[in-house]
């Protein structure tokens, strides 16, 4: 399975995908919980993926009326445009290219 597909049979997402959801959930700042279940991803889950997004530079976070809260950083939003692009890329014909497997539609809207 390559790293940017979905496991259709077990409803897995990747990790670039949930990456690509928490960025899109956090284009305008947003609490951590409101990522977390728009995303639905646990608690321990969320802890992981926002340290790692903090870490490599797609995400900051910052203090507003006393509560973190978390935006995509121009870096994470290239990477969601591009993250995109491939996704239509790969969406041509309904199958992908060259027999490649796409995720799912449920998982490909924009929110």
């Amino acid at each position: 399975m390559n790293s940017w597909t979905t496991d259709t049979t077990s409803k897995r997402r990747d990790k670039l995908c949930i990456i690509a959801e928490i960025l899109e959930i956090s284009k305008d700042g947003t609490l951590k919980t409101r990522i977390m279940y728009k995303a639905n991803l646990s608690f321990a889950q969320l802890n992981e993926y926002l340290k790692l997004m903090l870490k490599i530079g797609m995400l900051d976070k910052f203090v507003y009326n006393g509560k973190d809260v978390y935006a995509a950083t121009e870096k994470g939003l290239d990477f969601l445009q591009r993250h995109g692009e491939l996704t239509e890329l790969l969406k041509e014909n309904g199958n992908g290219k060259n027999g490649v497997k796409i995720p799912p539609q449920n998982l490909l809207k924009k929110t």
